[in-house]
């Protein structure tokens, strides 16, 4: 049976001033898979509420960011952006990550996309990470020892 996976870069577009600090993975999960659908919605049902704070953001909010799923004859990929703006029919934004799957996109060029390809959202509040729904749930997956080198060194602050 054929089974499509979704490539989710785990990043954190965040400039590392330490070498030992865990670099980002590539990690497959297929497009059926429950946590991450529910991690999806999560995101995106609470999109609105992100997008006031970068309209407005608070003492302490910084490295907005968005993950949008993108596809070409390769594949489906979902990637971060960042800086990214309001335009007419959607959304621009720099693509912070390298593609793996994709061959269409590079590293550090602007991409417009549509708000329905949003699949998460993020930003840093007072050093610890807001949002990142997928990145938890990417962390359900992944050696122990390494989620909490992300935790640490990233301040993500997940529920599960």
């Amino acid at each position: 049976m054929y089974r499509v996976l979704l490539q989710i870069l785990l990043l954190i577009p965040i400039v590392a001033t330490a070498q030992e600090k865990i670099d980002d993975q590539i990690i497959n999960i297929s497009e059926q898979d429950n946590v991450m659908n529910s991690a999806i919605k999560t995101a995106r049902s609470t999109l609105n509420d992100f997008f006031k704070v970068v309209e407005n953001p608070h003492k302490g909010a910084s490295d907005f960011k968005l993950k949008v799923m993108v596809s070409d004859e390769n594949g489906v990929e979902h990637l971060w952006f960042s800086p990214f703006k309001k335009i007419e029919g959607g959304y621009a934004g720099v693509l912070v990550n390298e593609p793996n799957t994709i061959s269409s996109m590079s590293y550090g060029e602007v991409y417009g996309f549509r708000e329905s390809q949003i699949t998460d959202w993020g930003y840093v509040n007072n050093g610890k990470q807001v949002g990142s729904y997928t990145v938890c749930a990417l962390f359900q997956t992944m050696d122990k020892i390494v989620v909490e080198q992300y935790k640490n060194d990233h301040g993500f602050e997940c529920d599960s």
